[in-house]
């Protein structure tokens, strides 16, 4: 049995399932596919193939209660990336996503850093601040 071992990568993207902040929900089929096809882009143009797993999850802050999914990250070792390249393509598509789906928020955890995008300052008025 052959052993393949390469340096830790991990990203976590949290990605709301309702339009902007109008409790309007999101299908996850849709996410879904819309990852699909993105996957299926990046073959194409860039012979790179990256890997995902889907979870759900609530996200709970205050007033608010909206539900999420949480798509995961590696560097497959089978289809190695540099870093550099899986920042990057990570990123870029979680901005596609994000026009996507209407958010205007979204958070990436990397091993190193959290990284937020953001539209607009605007919070969702269900979160209490005072």
């Amino acid at each position: 049995m052959k052993r393949v071992s390469i340096k830790p990568f991990s990203a976590k993207i949290t990605l709301g399932l309702e339009k902007g902040y109008s409790k309007e929900p999101i299908d996850k089929s849709l996410v879904i596919k819309f990852i699909q096809n993105y996957q299926d882009q990046l073959v194409n143009d860039k012979g790179l193939l990256l890997s995902i797993s889907l979870s759900e999850c609530t996200i709970i802050l205050s007033g608010q209660e909206e539900p999420h999914l949480n798509l995961n990250f590696i560097n497959y070792p089978k289809f190695p990336l540099e870093e550099t390249v899986l920042k990057t393509e990570i990123e870029t598509m979680t901005k596609s996503l994000m026009s996507e789906f209407q958010q205007n928020r979204v958070v990436i955890e990397y091993l190193d850093e959290t990284v937020m995008f953001e539209n607009s300052s605007e919070t969702d008025p269900r979160i209490r601040t005072k």
